[in-house]
């Protein structure tokens, strides 16, 4: 079987989505090993698979005790999730960076225009803190693609934070302030402010630092506290080579080359593109990895493809893994 050639994924259009999907399962069951064993302990026969919704999606925890490589590469670059002493962290190892690159730049640029147009701000104490981070390698990245002389990362420096978004008001400068939650939450608190022309985008997480808030809470109090009128989002993990965003509301939508279903939370293989259930994800940029993913977040996906996530499933580090522990 020839190598899926991932450089074509991102012009795909929705018809072809399904095709290129179904030649990648076909090339991850023969080049992953990890995917194939549990290919078979879930389907009889790959042949026999002829839909997107038939594929079967790898667990998510896999990423933590698990090598997941489709075909021969060096391990040498990889992602690893945040975590604590008494948790095993994902690690998704990376062939190629700059296909990480590329996916990143071109759905920043089909959501928000050409980062050159933005001054990008970073408030991500705790992914800076640490090593690997994806989201930190992609926001690092657009700052440096928007070349604005205040684009940056901010740890603490909330006073510091303020007085540059102020500057940036007065020039009606397009301004991306991107943080993790309990980060803007904390600066929106001790400084808040009315911004016109700042775009507060939430990267999800509280890591601990806080009481765990809805979504529809933490988007309320920061709206009144920043003067927004919305706040947008990012979808994405360390797993993943793709990111969905969200321009207010929680309704994310995807790229052209990353796709989002729902399985029944008990029946993981009866899978659906539309209605309530645990998401499963389609990211064709994953090819060296694991393109088909079950993740632990319960969600909605609607008629048009969008999507919104209401949480994390129950005891979600334990399900769906035990098949397959070595």
């Amino acid at each position: 079987m020839q190598p899926f050639d991932v450089n074509n994924i991102f012009s795909v259009s929705p018809a072809d989505f399904s095709l290129q999907a179904l030649q990648l399962f076909h090339w991850q069951y023969e080049q992953n090993p990890v995917y194939r064993k549990w290919c078979d302990l879930t389907i009889k026969n790959p042949l026999d698979i002829k839909m997107v919704e038939q594929i079967p999606a790898l667990p998510v925890g896999f990423f933590k005790t698990q090598t997941i490589q489709t075909g021969s590469f060096e391990l040498i670059d990889f992602f690893e999730s945040s975590g604590t002493t008494q948790t095993t962290n994902s690690k998704h190892w990376v062939r190629d960076m700059d296909l990480y690159r590329k996916s990143f730049h071109q759905a920043f640029e089909l959501f928000y225009g050409k980062t050159k147009d933005w001054c990008i701000i970073g408030l991500l104490p705790a992914y800076l803190e640490r090593q690997h981070s994806s989201l930190v390698m992609m926001v690092d990245e657009l700052i440096m693609d928007s070349g604005h002389n205040e684009s940056g990362f901010y740890l603490y420096e909330h006073e510091k934070l303020s007085q540059t978004l102020q500057r940036l008001e007065s020039q009606q400068q397009n301004t991306l302030l991107i943080g993790v939650t309990f980060a803007l939450l904390d600066f929106a608190e001790s400084f808040p402010q009315q911004l016109k022309y700042t775009t507060v985008m939430e990267t999800g997480g509280m890591k601990g630092r806080r009481r765990e808030m809805t979504r529809l809470e933490v988007h309320d109090q920061l709206t009144k506290q920043l003067g927004v009128k919305k706040i947008d989002s990012e979808y994405g993990m360390t797993e993943l080579m793709s990111q969905a965003y969200s321009k207010g509301d929680g309704i994310f939508v995807c790229p052209p080359w990353m796709k989002v279903l729902v399985r029944d939370e008990e029946d993981p293989l009866a899978v659906r593109t539309t209605g309530r259930g645990v998401i499963n994800i389609i990211d064709l940029a994953n090819a060296d990895s694991a393109t088909f993913i079950a993740t632990e977040d319960v969600g909605r996906i609607y008629e048009d493809g969008s999507f919104e996530v209401f949480g994390r499933l129950d005891n979600s580090d334990i399900r769906g893994c035990s098949l397959m522990v070595e």
